[in-house]
């Protein structure tokens, strides 16, 4: 692969990834604060009270939003890092509660993905070192 090949690859797997990983916490973050009842229910079912809903769901509305915007690379970092904690946070809760294997795979999948997007993002989205 040229090195112009190589970037335009690289550019179209940051672009998807980063997409994905937007759609995949915006969605479901706009759910959460609508009070969408699947998503009032199985917040029920994993234990977590109500007002937990609208935390969660501007967490995840916000996050999305952080990472498709340019400039804010500290912002970006947090933002992706809260993702992190989110995916990994809902596969414990899944595994806790006696969920299947694969909702208990799906939030590590996401993850994966938001790794994705973190890992391929350009020079001019990442923190800078001090």
């Amino acid at each position: 692969m040229s090195g112009e090949t190589e970037t335009q690859a690289r550019k179209l797997g940051y672009w998807i990834s980063t997409a994905l990983t937007a759609a995949l916490f915006a969605i479901p973050g706009a759910a959460l604060l609508a009070h969408v009842p699947h998503f009032v229910q199985d917040m029920a079912h994993l234990g977590y009270p109500n007002y937990f809903l609208w935390t969660l769901g501007v967490g995840k509305v916000l996050g999305a939003v952080t990472i498709l915007i340019p400039g804010l690379p500290q912002l970006k970092e947090w933002a992706y890092a809260g993702m992190i904690f989110d995916t990994l946070s809902a596969a414990i809760s899944r595994a806790a509660v006696g969920d299947d294997a694969f909702k208990i795979v799906a939030p590590l999948a996401i993850a994966a993905v938001v790794i994705v997007s973190w890992g391929l993002r350009p020079k001019e989205r990442t923190l800078k070192a001090f």
